[in-house]
């Protein structure tokens, strides 16, 4: 096995060019490969070849409208980072207060309350994990003044990864009136509906926290699109899988938790707006196609 020689930044432009990428300002190319990698931009230009094996261009391809494809990527993240941290918040405070008031602080200690035993032992040893990483000064507090203690829930959930929120709360018995209580207060009649949408926005929120890619990928985690009479604005037409496997779905169950969380947030806002400022982006490789803006979730 062969490893290919790395390319300085001017053979990485001769070898595009060579492909057939065309440039409007050469220069400005040099500039961006020192800071933004020939591999990063790959997945920007992927569907723009005319012959994936010998990795040829189609006509009229530049450079330049690789990289509007990658600030408009890198914007949309971005703005749903945003939305993410309300979401988070939200679960977050709905699960402590909730639990909390029913099974005490220590609720997450017991075992009783949840499905899977051996994911739970699971979830607990994440907690203790992180509890005992976190530098919180609450935190750093109750390891002096209580040590070798059980923190509350209110103390040891606030430092919880989404996804281990998310696990938690997927966990839970079926039967718990709190389960859906807090699917309710998202909007939601089905507690069910709320953990098919947990575990795609914390794909989603990996994928942003590590400044990757959202453009023309397939979501590994799909939520649920039929929801039981949502109390909110939502689909009024199916959608079609390509709308599906996109992130449109994600970023559309996103905006559906903001207006419940927060009804004047500015999330859909900001999305449209980067939308309508970026009219030559072809979103629907995002998802976005169909009449999309004319759905009542999207209709402003």
């Amino acid at each position: 096995m062969t490893n290919k020689p790395p390319y300085t930044i001017d053979e990485q432009i001769n070898l595009l060019k060579l492909r057939g990428m065309l440039f409007r300002e050469e220069a400005n190319a040099q500039d961006l490969l020192k800071n933004i990698s020939y591999y990063r931009l790959k997945g920007y230009w992927w569907d723009m070849q005319d012959d994936y094996s010998l990795h040829t261009f189609k006509p009229d391809t530049y450079f330049e409208d690789v990289i509007a494809r990658y600030n408009f990527d890198s914007q949309l993240r971005t703005i749903l980072f945003d939305a993410l941290e309300t979401i988070e918040i939200a679960l977050r405070t709905k699960m402590i207060y909730h639990l909390s008031l029913k099974y005490g602080g220590l609720w997450y200690l017991n075992e009783s309350i949840f499905i899977d035993n051996d994911k739970y032992k699971k979830h607990v040893e994440d907690l203790k994990k992180e509890f005992v990483r976190s530098q919180e000064l609450f935190i750093k507090d109750q390891k002096i003044r209580h040590p070798n203690t059980d923190a509350d829930s209110w103390k040891i959930l606030e430092i919880a990864s989404f996804g281990t929120l998310s696990k938690l709360y997927k966990n839970l018995q079926y039967q718990l009136e709190e389960k859906t209580i807090i699917a309710k207060e998202f909007g939601l009649n089905r507690h069910s509906e709320l953990y098919s949408w947990l575990e795609p926005i914390t794909y989603i929120r990996n994928i942003i926290a590590h400044h990757s890619r959202l453009w023309s990928r397939n979501m590994v985690k799909k939520p649920t699109d039929h929801l039981n009479n949502p109390k909110g604005l939502w689909f009024a037409n199916p959608l079609t899988s390509v709308q599906t496997k996109k992130p449109f779905l994600i970023i559309s169950c996103m905006v559906y938790l903001c207006n419940q969380i927060t009804p004047n947030h500015h999330i859909k806002a900001k999305v449209l707006k980067l939308i309508e400022e970026n009219p030559k982006i072809p979103i629907y490789k995002l998802g976005f196609l169909n009449n999309w803006e004319n759905e009542p979730i999207w209709k402003v």
